[in-house]
């Protein structure tokens, strides 16, 4: 039978297939933001959406030209819940995948995923870091295709097309998530 693990296994689990700290703190920081984000489209689910944060990307560092498709076996030879592994391998739809997010929190991962990047970049480039950021000053950094050219604008507003906001609404759900203390 099947498990759901919590944000505390998910982190141990994907930290055995990750080494890396820039994608261990990467899957800390979407979960929390999941979490958060739960507290108020799903309340009482806060944990299995932040798991779900945390294991998006476990097989990304060591098998990137099979991203989803690798998650996809991993989690099941884990035994994790289906309705996780869909979330996860749903994350690269159009990308390395062809499941396509359904769920609220499956259109929620597909789009914070690129988005927490783009913010975490702008973070690194301010004295401040996360504190004091405005949803104007990520914007900014979103129009500029050359800033974090490796965070998809693309995908980051086809996410928030999917949950019927703007770029700007989805910034300002993500932007008090990211300026929060990891709790894993």
């Amino acid at each position: 039978m099947s498990y759901i693990p919590t944000p505390e296994k998910a982190f141990e689990l994907v930290s055995r297939y990750n080494q890396q700290s820039f994608h261990l703190q990467h899957a800390q920081i979407v979960g929390k933001v999941l979490g958060c984000i739960a507290a108020e489209a799903d309340p009482g689910h806060e944990d299995y959406w932040k798991a779900v944060g945390i294991l998006h990307d476990i097989d990304f560092e060591q098998w990137p030209e099979q991203h989803c498709v690798k998650a996809n076996e991993l989690l099941h030879e884990l035994d994790i819940d289906e309705g996780i592994i869909h979330a996860v391998v749903s994350h690269g739809y159009g990308l390395c995948a062809d499941v396509e997010p359904t769920l609220l929190m499956e259109k929620y991962l597909f789009a914070v995923d690129e988005l927490t990047g783009l913010i975490g970049a702008a973070a690194l480039m301010r004295p401040t870091g996360m504190q004091g950021m405005e949803v104007k000053s990520v914007m900014k950094k979103f129009k500029d295709k050359k800033f974090a050219a490796g965070c998809s604008r693309e995908v980051i507003s086809r996410g928030a097309e999917m949950l019927g906001m703007t770029v700007q609404e989805l910034i300002t759900k993500v932007l008090p998530a990211m300026a929060e203390e990891p709790a894993v």
